[in-house]
């Protein structure tokens, strides 16, 4: 009830003829104005607002496009990098037993050879020695046997009896019937 009394009072509800003109009127001016005047620039503004949003677009599907293929390159890189120290790795290993393997022949080598070396020493001081005993040996037994014989031998016969009785010396500390001597 109160809305219908409100709108009789009021002006605005009313179809005024005249008041509708006017209003196309000026709609119609000053939507060509609009046009003329401003709804060019605005327009030319909003083409080059998405020409550049294109082009940034367009940009940065190619700077993408780049990353990853950088990205890509890096991999491959990082892959060959990987697979060189590995193989640096495995040659370097390689290289180690290798050396290490010559180190142990040469000192086995090396060993050998001083093994040998002693070993020929070692007969070489015993070839010495015994021939040294021998001839002491000759030396006492010619003593002995001067004394024992009290009969006059000439240095010659007295030599080659003491020879004769070195040469029946047992070798290396055993008889001449095998067995092994005992000295007291």
């Amino acid at each position: 009830m109160f809305l219908p009394s409100v709108l009789a009072a009021s002006n605005l509800v009313k179809v005024q003829p005249g008041l509708i003109f006017w209003t196309l009127v000026t709609f119609v001016i000053s939507a060509v104005v609009l046009k003329w005047k401003a709804w060019g620039p605005i327009l030319s503004l909003v083409e080059e607002r998405e020409k550049q949003i294109a082009s940034s677009i367009e940009s940065a599907k190619r700077e993408r496009a780049e990353a990853e293929k950088l990205l890509a390159d890096q991999k491959t890189a990082i892959a060959e990098a990987r697979r060189e120290a590995a193989e640096m790795m495995r040659r370097n290993t390689q290289e180690m037993e290798k050396f290490r393997e010559e180190l142990m022949a040469k000192s086995r080598k090396e060993a050998e050879e001083l093994k040998l070396s002693a070993r020929r020493e070692i007969d070489e001081q015993k070839a010495k020695a015994i021939a040294e005993v021998r001839s002491m040996a000759v030396d006492l037994a010619m003593e002995v046997a001067g004394k024992l014989i009290s009969e006059r031998m000439d240095d010659s016969k007295q030599r080659a009896l003491a020879e004769q009785f070195v040469q029946g010396l047992p070798l290396n500390g055993t008889s001449a019937t095998g067995a092994v001597r005992r000295t007291a």
